[in-house]
């Protein structure tokens, strides 16, 4: 059953009486995260609070980024980094450690610096950067309570201009990898691994840029991600500078998502074996020939949050679009994980991964910690499912 309050006192009370409780973001998982065997809950409903400050925006839940990132753009204020897309939940993508890319750009979770939530009991718990608490509460997949705002940090308002390469050598980008990445403030390389050549998506706070560069070329219109589509709904590229929130994701908001024709999996692997990875995708790249739509890789710094696939290392992130096949797709994962397992690989939670609980408690060190905070403010599991139990157990 799905319910959907409309105040927190009413959020709060449904939590209390009910057995077993998940909540539904806005559905960008791709594994059973989100399962309930009993109550399912939106926020959705819920009051929509946005509450802009010079040095923060409290939000609730249910918001998704494209709604708050205009205001903020408003009030001539920003936000460090976006995801690809605009039109996930701020509550969700925190959650589950969603990022955007840039080698000094923490996941979009480092913004929070208050998150408020509901505990198994019902009641509201709000925990601050100098809770000793908080760095296991903000990327905690729905484990710890249901939450109903957070507060994120913000900064002064900056331009973007995004410029589009075409066929920079895929050995480039092996070889050249901290040049290739670090060539902006947020820096995207598109492959299916086999083509020889890569596209890189450069979103820089400078507005010049080359009309050649390591051997590619800037291309000559608009592109999307997936080489060959149409790109109506990508933000605006041909190095046109633009407010940030119109250039760091890279679809408009316009966009409506793909739902459910797709699989993805992502695996996180630190900066230094950066140049080994690559050469691990090249090898297996015909494997993913008949399942591949695209893979992104993408950069991001070193945080503090106890699950979050970046927490205490810089950290490349190797982002794969599937065909809607599992059965075809996780034989693939099962030899992709076991090439990187050698990388300290940690998957993604939100994502279709084939690792299993020891896995997950080696790569991610904090599982552990993680899982004493989930069973202090849930002793009888009632924000537990079928997925937290496989692969953090208690």
């Amino acid at each position: 059953m799905l319910e959907r309050p409309r105040s927190v006192a009413e959020l709060q009370e449904l939590v209390a009486r009910s057995e077993k409780v998940r909540v539904l973001g806005t559905g960008h998982s791709f594994n059973r995260i989100a399962d309930s065997s009993g109550t399912l809950v939106t926020v959705a409903d819920l009051p929509k609070v946005l509450e802009i400050g010079t040095s923060g925006a409290t939000v609730s839940a249910g918001l998704r980024y494209g709604e708050i990132v205009p205001a903020l753009q408003a009030r001539g204020l920003a936000l460090h980094n976006l995801g690809s897309l605009p039109h996930i939940s701020v509550a969700g993508a925190c959650a589950t450690g969603t990022h955007g890319s840039g080698d000094t750009n923490r996941p979009l979770a480092d913004a929070v610096y208050a998150i408020k939530f509901i505990d198994a009991s019902g009641e509201l718990v709000t925990l601050t950067r100098d809770d000793p608490d908080f760095n296991g509460a903000v990327v905690a997949l729905g484990a710890l309570g249901v939450v109903v705002s957070l507060t994120l940090n913000v900064e002064r308002s900056y331009q973007i201009s995004q410029v589009v390469y075409d066929g920079l050598p895929v050995q480039r980008l092996q070889s050249d990898f901290d040049k290739v990445m670090g060539s902006a403030y947020s820096v995207s390389a598109f492959t299916d691994w086999v083509d020889p050549g890569v596209m890189v998506w450069r979103k820089q706070k400078t507005p010049q840029f080359a009309p050649e560069w390591l051997g590619a070329k800037v291309a000559d219109g608009p592109r999307h991600p997936i080489k060959g589509m149409p790109a109506d709904y990508a933000t605006e590229q041909g190095g046109v500078p633009g407010p940030w929130n119109e250039r760091l994701p890279h679809f408009r908001l316009e966009f409506t998502p793909s739902n459910g024709d797709e699989l993805q999996s992502e695996y996180f692997v630190p900066r230094r074996r950066a140049g080994e990875a690559v050469e691990v995708l090249r090898a297996l790249g015909k494997q993913f020939t008949e399942i591949i739509q695209v893979s992104e890789v993408r950069t991001i710094a070193a945080d503090d949050l106890w699950l979050s696939p970046s927490q205490g290392r810089d950290t490349v992130a190797l982002h794969f679009t599937w065909v809607q096949d599992e059965a075809a797709v996780r034989p693939v994962l099962e030899k992709l994980e076991e090439a990187l397992a050698p990388l300290d690989a940690r998957p993604h939670w939100g994502k279709v991964f084939a690792a299993d609980a020891a896995t997950l408690a080696q790569r991610y060190p904090k599982v552990r910690d993680f899982i004493a905070l989930a069973n202090r403010y849930d002793p009888e599991g009632k924000f537990r499912n079928e997925y937290l139990d496989k692969y953090l157990p208690q």
